[in-house]
């Protein structure tokens, strides 16, 4: 028979890039009694969510959550602003840009996929690397006929441990003259890294709560600018329960036209509270910085190790996860396999291109110094077992930086 919550004694560490380890308190939150989602109490949780959220996307204007994972965030993007045959440009990034991509070609949608030529260390070198707005300003320029409707980009690829410049694809798009709306997948990348919808001129941002938002998977979010608002009132891919319209209109006051994830909410409202939060060490702006420190203690330790890191250009390293290369001939999935069952440690699995060549190291939302020491221990050990050659400790070079770095309270 199978055994749930079945681990050895004391904290299992999950280190995957998503879903996060849920806090206590919004494991808490959520455990309130379930309420009727269309009585007076529902309606005051619900303008609340919906005002936190807006802050944390950095934007003044709608955003429509849904009882679905990310998966169903991307469709929804796709579906309310654009019309079968539809012409859009996506850059490669990862396995995650991937998947979007087959979503497009599947939904009638005709694609075409941008991506960096080459490989290093035996991966794509688009894998390894940030999105070239350059690449996609000079593809636009060519699209006299503006036949080019949207570009979709992802932010963060946690396949991978880039974190692009979005803010450098909105003015690629701006320097060719042309009208596509710009597509912005930041489902890793939410208050985990900074991200600004309005300031960046993102039209529609897609999002998850079990990632930088610490909650269980089952809701997700598309942020909307005025011009995506408008592009959906005459898109006309099939949509009902994706569509904004109703959704937008019965939010005015705190409500859904579809039965809400009541118990989920209870938790994004915990989860806005922590991240909106005044005071020393609180607020986004302290989250990103913890966040960033993390990763740079984590990245010491695959350089001491005298691994590769997945992200090729540290200017776009990742806040949110670090991937790892393992020397060719190396299974990486059976060394993960070693470390889950020897140290109780949950790491990322290598996706798409990159299986069984890299796995992938989280460190976001409800984590400590600490813990990441433990994963990082966990790593070695498992490394050193399964007869890799190290150049040196990493859990050494880690414990200097954080050590040497501590936390900044203000």
């Amino acid at each position: 028979m199978l055994q749930l919550d079945f681990h050895p004694t004391g904290r299992h560490f999950l280190q995957i890039p998503g879903p996060s380890p849920v806090p206590d308190r919004i494991l808490r939150a959520m455990s309130l009694p379930t309420i009727d989602h269309r009585g007076p109490e529902f309606a005051v949780l619900g303008k609340k969510v919906l005002s936190g959220i807006q802050q944390i996307f950095k934007t003044r204007h709608p955003v429509v959550i849904y009882p679905a994972s990310g998966t169903g965030a991307w469709e929804a993007a796709l579906s309310n602003v654009l019309s079968p045959g539809d012409q859009v440009l996506m850059y490669e990034t990862g396995h995650f840009a991937s998947l979007w991509h087959k979503m497009a070609q599947r939904l009638g949608i005709q694609t075409e996929f941008l991506a960096e030529p080459g490989t290093e260390h035996g991966v794509p070198l688009s894998w390894r690397r940030g999105v070239n707005a350059s690449l996609i300003q000079a593809r636009l320029e060519a699209d006299k006929a503006h036949q080019i409707k949207a570009v979709c980009v992802v932010h963060n690829e946690t396949s991978t441990g880039v974190t692009s410049d979005i803010s450098a694809v909105r003015r690629a798009i701006d320097a060719a003259q042309h009208p596509a709306l710009l597509l912005v997948d930041t489902i890793s990348g939410l208050a985990s890294a900074d991200y600004r919808h309005d300031e960046w001129g993102v039209d529609v941002t897609v999002s998850g709560s079990q990632k930088g938002l610490m909650l269980p998977p089952g809701i997700s979010f598309n942020a909307l600018s005025p011009k995506a608002i408008e592009a959906s009132k005459s898109a006309r891919l099939p949509k009902a329960f994706w569509a904004w319209d109703e959704i937008i209109e019965m939010n005015k006051t705190g409500y859904f036209p579809y039965t809400p994830s009541t118990n989920l909410l209870y938790g994004l409202s915990e989860a806005c509270d922590m991240l909106l939060a005044d005071g020393a060490g609180n607020g986004l702006n302290a989250t990103f910085a913890r966040h960033q420190r993390w990763a740079e203690g984590v990245r010491a330790a695959v350089t001491a190790w005298g691994l590769p890191i997945q992200c090729g250009d540290p200017a776009v390293y990742s806040p949110v996860l670090t991937g790892v290369i393992l020397p060719e001939g190396v299974d990486a999935d059976a060394v993960r396999k070693l470390i889950y069952e020897r140290f109780d440690c949950s790491l990322g699995t290598g996706l798409g291109k990159v299986k069984g060549r890299m796995f992938r190291i989280g460190h976001l939302g409800d984590c400590n110094d600490l813990t990441l020491m433990a994963a990082l221990s966990g790593c070695e050990m498992g490394l050193k077992l399964t007869g890799i050659k190290l150049a040196g400790s990493g859990v050494l070079a880690a414990m200097d930086f954080f050590s040497a770095n501590p936390a900044q309270q203000a």
